[in-house]
């Protein structure tokens, strides 16, 4: 069942807005939200439709402080739900409290534009491409890999040893193998499925005909507004259309920059690259009030400020790149539009009906975390319990140890070392027990472990081809154990030990990791092994205070 927003969820919304859990069997519905029939720009691409497994996982990555270098901030910190996904400062500050280049811009509607190139500066080619930057920016939130930070290759890394990470990749995407590139579709399906559409502006829309008429919801002074925004300077209007096209109020693609070219915190310096603008739509809260200043530089913090700077364009020499609909005429001079106080406070109040309700308190686009940061999934897709997973050293070999508590579509286990928990490599396979409620004892030996410190752990694989990893273990190599003979080996009929003082705990295992056999033994004693077929078998022998070793025996 997928859950859908009502009203209600909207009002109780601090009831959810602090879940810490997200139920893989009753997911949200980003997939199928509805869109007015008036909206008709898109630019989700072809290859990376919003899901709702999709947009779930972007949803967690977009709020885990985790994707910072030192799990400080998140995509969250500088895009406030409550804000219309934006900041209320001029810049935002990264993992290490520096100050970022240009002002955070509101993400609402990002999807609705014909617009497909994404930062201030349109840089980023499409918003999947957009997504990660900040990640990879060295102030941001820090994975550089310049002057001694972690690259991407680390934030991997760290994601693939998290739990509900483990959870939610296998779900979205069938295996754990995490990749920049599905990072990037899972915020990029959750930034496009943030979307605001129950605005007065919408109300009245969808009672008209086009873009021009009269809204009957409307009052005179934002009928006003209207006619001045959609109307060119030639018949009256302010010509705010030709650039931020209704009813998306998406930037149109072909713009170049509006005349402010000053940087943040840089007097003096400019920067005319800036062409792109977010959505009109959601500029205030409901009281009127700006969520935070505009511009790129947060330069403008009051909407007067930018009307006036429209009404009176100042062309700068410097400015190479002004926008051709700027210009003034033939002269170049500049803008100059002559509006009224009373036209202008018109285009305010028109442009605060564009601000919708849901969007800042909708479960679905808040913090999935709890209070503390933790974060549980249910209904995982690989169902095997594992009950507990060990390893130790026996001699100069690492013996690894499961158990499983039920399993269901289980394929096998692949063992996986690394010498620094980070490049992994398959060292072997056990076969699982397909669809099994008992307990299963699983063991590897691993007789080829690096002298110092090993890293092992476990990839459990089901039939479907989905994976999931198990918690990272470590072992030692140097120290020492108890010794042992086992013989005759190869055996046909009955094996011996030669033991030390005390009793023995002894356990058959064949080549496949399952356990067959388990007995008490002491010294000289035999155990029948002509009760299993011929093959490779391994003998594990654990004395009473749990230490433990491995022999290897052919049965003839």
């Amino acid at each position: 069942m997928k859950k859908r927003l009502t009203l209600f969820a909207a009002i109780c919304c601090a009831l959810f807005l602090v879940s810490g859990t997200i139920d893989l069997n009753d997911l949200f519905d980003y997939e199928n939200q509805e869109i007015p029939n008036y909206i008709t720009e898109d630019n989700t691409p072809v290859a990376n439709p919003i899901t709702d497994g999709g947009a779930t996982l972007g949803r967690v990555l977009f709020y885990d402080k985790n994707l910072s270098v030192n799990n400080t901030i998140s995509c969250a910190s500088c895009h406030k739900q409550e804000l219309a996904f934006g900041d209320d400062t001029a810049v935002s500050l990264g993992w290490d409290s520096e100050s970022t280049g240009r002002h955070s811009p509101r993400l609402i509607n990002a999807r609705f534009g014909e617009e497909e190139n994404f930062f201030w500066d349109e840089r980023a080619s499409s918003l999947e491409e957009q997504s990660t930057m900040p990640i990879h920016d060295h102030v941001e939130m820090g994975f550089s890999g310049l002057s001694d930070n972690p690259d991407i290759d680390s934030l991997i890394s760290k994601l693939e040893g998290i739990n509900y990470y483990q959870d939610l990749f296998t779900f979205v995407y069938g295996d754990f193998e995490i990749t920049e590139e599905e990072i990037q579709d899972a915020l990029a399906q959750f930034v496009r499925s943030i979307q605001s559409f129950d605005s007065k502006y919408d109300v009245g829309r969808a009672q008209v005909g086009n873009n021009n008429a009269n809204f009957p919801n409307f009052t005179a002074e934002e009928n006003l507004g209207k006619t001045l925004f959609m109307n060119p300077v030639n018949n009256g209007g302010a010509n705010c259309n030709t650039c931020h096209n209704a009813p998306e109020f998406d930037i149109d693609d072909n713009s170049d920059n509006n005349s402010v070219i000053t940087v943040a915190d840089s007097p003096g310096e400019i920067d005319v690259t800036n062409t792109r603008s977010p959505s009109l739509r959601d500029m205030f809260n409901s009281d009127g009030t700006l969520h935070g200043p505009l511009m790129h530089d947060g330069s403008l913090t009051t909407m007067l400020d930018v009307i006036n700077l429209y009404d009176d364009i100042d062309v700068d020499p410097a400015n190479t790149n002004l926008d051709n609909r700027l210009q003034g005429g033939p002269g170049g001079n500049g803008q100059n539009l002559n509006l009224t106080e009373t036209e202008k406070q018109a285009l305010i109040a028109f442009l605060q009906t564009l601000t919708g309700v849901e969007v800042y308190t909708a479960e679905q686009w808040s913090d999935p975390f709890d209070v503390d940061g933790n974060l549980t999934i249910l209904n995982s897709p690989l169902p095997v319990e594992l009950v507990y997973f060990r390893v130790s050293q026996q001699f100069e070999d690492v013996l690894l140890e499961w158990q499983t508590a039920s399993e269901i579509n289980n394929r096998g286990f692949e063992i996986q070392h690394s010498s620094n928990a980070v490049d992994w490599k398959n060292i072997g396979f056990v076969e699982g027990a397909g669809d099994d409620y008992l307990t299963n004892d699983y063991i590897f030996l691993d007789e080829h472990p690096f002298s110092g410190i090993n890293y092992y752990r476990l990839k459990q694989m089901d039939f479907d081809g989905k994976t999931e990893y198990s918690n990272t273990l470590s072992q030692w190599i140097g120290r020492d154990a108890f010794e042992v003979s086992v013989y005759p080996n190869p055996v046909q009929d009955y094996l011996r030990f030669g033991l030390p003082e005390g009793k023995f705990s002894v356990s058959i295992v064949n080549a496949q990791g399952r356990v067959l056999h388990k007995q008490t033994v002491n010294d000289g004693e035999m155990l029948d092994f002509s009760q299993f077929d011929a093959g490779v078998y391994f003998v594990r022998i654990e004395d009473e205070k749990g230490e433990e070793l491995i022999e290897r025996v052919i049965r003839l």
